[in-house]
């Protein structure tokens, strides 16, 4: 049997990937446990998410499915935050015999709910016309999750993925500082990287692995194979431990992106890599977001923002003119792109007016007054007027990213890419 379950947390507390690491201890009493679970990420501009828009699956062997069943829902009635408005748990139960009748519908659904704005409607009527036993509670939102969560889990071979070890505190230490030694993440990051990342921000010096929300989670550490993730958190010294798990992911992916030919196709409430060419200079706006415009071949214009979260990385947007050629990725809110990563393909040269050189002595001549040209009074040569140069420019081409502090769960990290032009900006 798949279980996939979503939207049991809120902004005040609880994770539904803890709800997932109790369920494969508490479900070896009717079974065993197969596989790695899953943890899903799904549209992350969705307005309505709790927190990082996660679901998760399970799966497990069992001769008693009904019991198991039970003891989900009944778990999740105990944990979700129930009082939160945004909170509607969801639970969806796919059994063996029904995995290749399902596999193409939820793979599809899988897909949409990363890269699409879905209803819930939609979700309620695969339920129905499919016959999938499911639990909803509330408006029942988290079954969109649910079901995309078992789409992963019925085709795990089928998109790229990652890992994460993710450790729980005591319940006693829920909502109260936690308490770990920072040093310890950069030492591991150190020990790792880049086989693991976002662990810490060299640049920013900060710990960017651990929450600062009241939920059930320590830390997190993300990389390429369980055996990393679990040497990397074995380096760090921390308060005692509830429990841990290590999640098969689609953290660090990209799976959110879509391909935008032209502006005119581009939706709020979606993620896109798009080409174009700048076309209104960088502005830096009250609160330290850096906003320039970049045009389309159709002519069409979209604001993009470097904002105040990423840090350093708007020093790099600053220097972009008007005519440099560059490749976007990131999500559109409000009519805005937000960028997670940028490929700047091709720069155009920037001139400035100078005095004229003296052909004879090499030193700039003075101006002769005001409509008189310019002279060398030393060679008396003469020039009617300023020349252009080309400047150097303090940017090379290459792929750049927001630094660990400000990137999104699905963002896929350049320690991931396998390029030669990749620019870790200023420095990781």
């Amino acid at each position: 049997m798949i279980i996939g379950i979503d939207d049991t947390d809120s902004n005040e507390g609880m994770c539904t990937t803890y709800l997932g690491a109790l369920m494969l201890e508490e479900l070896q009493e009717y079974g065993t446990v197969d596989s790695l679970p899953l943890l899903v990420r799904l549209n992350p501009t969705i307005p309505y998410k709790t927190r990082g828009n996660a679901a998760v699956a399970l799966k497990i062997k069992t001769d008693c499915p009904e019991k198991v069943v039970t003891h989900v829902i009944s778990r999740i009635e105990e944990l979700a935050r129930m009082e939160c408005e945004k909170t509607n748990p969801g639970a969806v139960f796919i059994q063996e015999n029904d995995y290749e009748r399902l596999k193409p519908v939820l793979m599809s659904f899988l897909e949409e709910a990363v890269k699409d704005v879905i209803e819930i409607g939609k979700a309620k009527d695969i339920i129905s016309e499919l016959g999938i036993a499911s639990k909803s509670f509330k408006n029942g939102r988290g079954l969109i999750g649910a079901l995309a969560a078992c789409g992963a889990m019925l085709n795990p071979e089928g998109w790229d993925f990652t890992f994460e070890h993710l450790t729980y505190r005591q319940k006693e230490r829920w909502g109260t500082p936690r308490d770990i030694d920072k040093e310890s993440f950069f030492e591991a990051d150190q020990e790792t990287y880049p086989e693991t990342w976002d662990t810490v921000d060299l640049t920013n010096r900060l710990v960017v692995c651990v929450p600062h929300s009241a939920d059930p989670v320590l830390f997190g550490i993300r990389g390429e194979s369980p055996e990393i993730v679990n040497k990397a958190a074995s380096l760090i010294r921390a308060e005692s431990v509830e429990r841990f798990a290590v999640y098969r992911t689609n953290q660090g992916t990209d799976m959110h992106l879509l391909p935008a030919q032209s502006i005119a196709e581009i939706r709020d409430m979606h993620s896109y890599r798009l080409e174009g060419t700048v076309s209104v200079a960088p502005k830096t706006l009250e609160g330290g977001h850096v906003i320039f415009a970049v045009r389309d071949r159709e002519g069409a214009e979209i604001d993009c923002a470097a904002f105040e979260p990423t840090k350093n990385f708007r020093a790099l947007i600053r220097k972009l003119v008007p005519g440099d050629l560059v490749l976007l990725s990131g999500s559109v809110t409000s009519g805005t792109l937000n960028i997670e990563k940028i490929e700047i393909k091709a720069l155009v040269p920037v001139c400035r007016e100078e005095n004229p050189k003296c052909p004879e002595c090499g030193k700039h001549m003075k101006s002769a007054g005001q409509g008189q040209g310019f002279r060398c009074k030393k060679c008396g040569t003469q020039s009617l007027s300023k020349v252009r140069s080309e400047t150097g420019r303090d940017l090379e081409t290459g792929l750049y990213e927001v630094p660990p502090c400000a990137r999104r769960h699905l963002a896929k990290p350049l320690a991931r890419e396998k390029r030669q032009d990749i620019m870790l900006y200023p420095s990781r």
